[in-house]
């Protein structure tokens, strides 16, 4: 969970009526712990109306506590400032805590539901159980000491608990789901939670993806290849964006350099400074042919999208071996922000992204519900969510409008060059490990293409999947680095019980073959319009589980982003999920 004393610039959510919400995070307390009051919610909620350059367009509130700050089971006082300024509201239950302290976010719900009546119906769009708990137990999320956390199981009694609560109650038919990032989602042991949740809650930051090409210009196309790779997991359900973002200050992680606004902590993803204002940090604006206003007409679909523009930057997710060094909510055992600034005046809520202010007051008790949960961001970038059609589907998509960076696809990691025409001597197989013990590339873009639809564009994907129809081509970026050296490209294909956060299906016989392309791929490639065959550089006759694979030794291509196609022989189906967590399994080059 990445966890910030700012309320962070939210998400488009779209429920399965078409309707498209854009608002903010908002925690419960400010960063002198002080609980938010209802009349301070509804200056929040106002401003948040009001920024510049919006057309008024955020107007909801994501909540992570149902639970008035500062009290044991009553309802968040933001639910009247709501009512007061006709806020749409994402409820929240925190999940990561004791069996007591969520049945006392159950009590809040249910007073909330006597208290409000109808008026609650009007104003809530959703309840979301929990924010990231999956993540915080991941390797990941343990390597970055984001716990608590919970196990699915636990996630999925929790979801079915609040399911009973509202059970013959007047929010009987509102949607209940869960928050968490993609890395959690496409990880098959956690789809218990999925098949419990009405709507998929999903956070992604680019910025935090700092083992691949993360610079701005790929933040859209490591965005969407987020946001793709859990409605790929979703089994059809709703899929809202929940938080994501570019900080406007912070550290730089690989090649995501932040915006540099002074008196922010780090990293900060607010959009307002440390004083409320209705005068964004940035300009808010979107394009003329965008909907940004919450009541727009254009946009029906079931799944959430947002659209960024900023002055220089783009929206972006965290990535399954991301290193950065997220902090635990308020109340979980750790403060927020810069360290050794002091806590700013009330003016600043803790844990909302419409301010930015320097933080570092104690945590509050675990009695309370937590000051600061994860935040849905953008700073940095604005919802303007606009229509397409693809198919007989209209969809909301990102409406990309950067300053000075332009969107790619895939990542670079290198100067791009074409290979040459004519492949050098081969090695002998085996002259490089057929392991991920030491250095190793990994592709950067994953896409299919299927003869039996050959002009569609599939996308990209964190699945290599060949049938007897389809192919996947791989992007690899070779650093420069690897000039004079030799490299395998191996495939790695351990058995099912060796997998810990992948999985994959086999069906049918047969093998694959690996042909190296006359250039790289990207998202909008079809089978009609790949790049040409080079040269056939191996196959495996005969794909078998338990097995490495070397599929040709030979010069690296250092310096060169290198395509290559791989596709099934037989009546070979097999689909599996990219991954170089114990045990590896897919396409890597790995140098000698």
């Amino acid at each position: 969970m990445r966890t910030f004393s700012i309320l962070a610039l939210a998400a488009t959510l779209a429920t399965a009526s078409a309707q498209v919400y854009q608002g903010f995070n908002y925690g419960s307390v400010f960063t002198n712990n002080a609980p938010i009051t209802e009349q301070e919610y509804e200056r929040l909620f106002n401003t948040a109306k009001q920024l510049q350059g919006t057309s008024g367009g955020f107007t909801s509130a994501r909540l992570f506590t149902t639970i008035q700050a500062g009290t044991t089971n009553s309802p968040t006082e933001a639910i009247a400032a709501a009512d007061a300024t006709q806020t749409k509201l994402l409820l929240g239950l925190f999940l990561s805590s004791t069996d007591e302290a969520f049945n006392n976010e159950l009590t809040a719900l249910r007073s909330a539901i006597t208290q409000y009546g109808q008026k609650l119906v009007n104003l809530v769009i959703g309840i979301s159980v929990g924010s990231e708990d999956l993540y915080r137990i991941s390797p990941t999320g343990i390597l970055n000491k984001s716990n608590p956390g919970e196990s699915p199981d636990a996630v999925v009694r929790r979801i079915n608990a609040v399911k009973q609560a509202l059970a013959g109650t007047i929010l009987s038919g509102k949607p209940v789901g869960h928050v968490d990032t993609w890395t959690a989602y496409v990880n098959s042991s956690n789809s218990a939670v999925i098949e419990a949740s009405d709507f998929v809650g999903v956070d992604a930051y680019p910025y935090f993806q700092n083992t691949q090409a993360n610079s701005i210009e790929n933040g859209e196309s490591l965005f969407f290849d987020a946001y793709n790779a859990t409605v790929a997991v979703s089994g059809r359900k709703p899929v809202w964006i929940t938080e994501t973002g570019w900080p406007v200050s912070g550290p730089t992680e690989n090649q995501a350099v932040p915006n540099a606004f002074p008196n922010t902590p780090s990293p900060s993803f607010g959009v307002v400074g440390s004083t409320l204002s209705n005068t964004p940090l940035y300009d808010l604006t979107c394009p003329k042919d965008s909907s940004s206003s919450s009541s727009s007409a254009g946009s029906s679909t079931s799944s959430s999208a947002i659209s960024s523009r900023a002055t220089g930057a783009s929206t972006t997710p965290i990535n399954r071996e991301t290193s950065a060094t997220p902090t635990l909510p308020q109340g979980a055992g750790s403060t927020t922000g810069s360290s050794g600034s002091s806590p700013v005046q009330n003016t600043v809520p803790q844990g909302s992204g419409l301010t930015s202010g320097p933080s570092g007051s104690s945590p509050v008790q675990n009695t309370v519900a937590p000051s600061v949960a994860t935040i849905m961001t953008y700073t940095t970038v604005t919802t303007c969510p606009v229509t397409y059609t693809s198919g007989s589907e209209t969809k909301t998509s990102l409406a990309t409008s950067t300053v000075s960076a332009t969107s790619t696809h895939g990542t670079t990691l290198a100067t791009v060059a074409t290979p040459p025409s004519t492949p050098p001597p081969s090695t002998t197989a085996g002259s490089c490990p057929t392991s991920l013990a030491g250095d190793f590339e990994f592709p950067h873009l994953i896409v299919p293409v299927d003869k039996n639809r050959p002009d569609a564009a599939l996308g990209t994907s964190f699945n290599g999947l060949v049938t007897p129809t389809v192919s996947s081509l791989f992007n690899f970026d070779l650093p420069t680095s690897l000039e004079g050296k030799t490299c395998s490209l191996v495939f790695l294909f351990p058995t099912r019980d060796q997998l810990q956060t992948s999985n994959y299906t086999l069906s049918g016989t047969g093998g694959l073959t690996v042909e190296r392309l006359e250039g790289p791929a990207d998202s909008a490639t079809t089978f009609n319009n790949q790049p040409k065959v080079n040269a056939t550089v191996g196959a495996i006759p005969n794909l078998q589980a338990g097995n490495s694979y070397v599929i040709r030794s030979g010069s690296c291509y250092a310096g060169s982003r290198v395509g290559y196609k791989v596709s099934a022989t037989g009546s070979l189906d097999f689909d599996y999920f990219q991954d170089f967590n114990p045990a590896p399994i897919g396409l890597y080059v790995v140098p000698c």
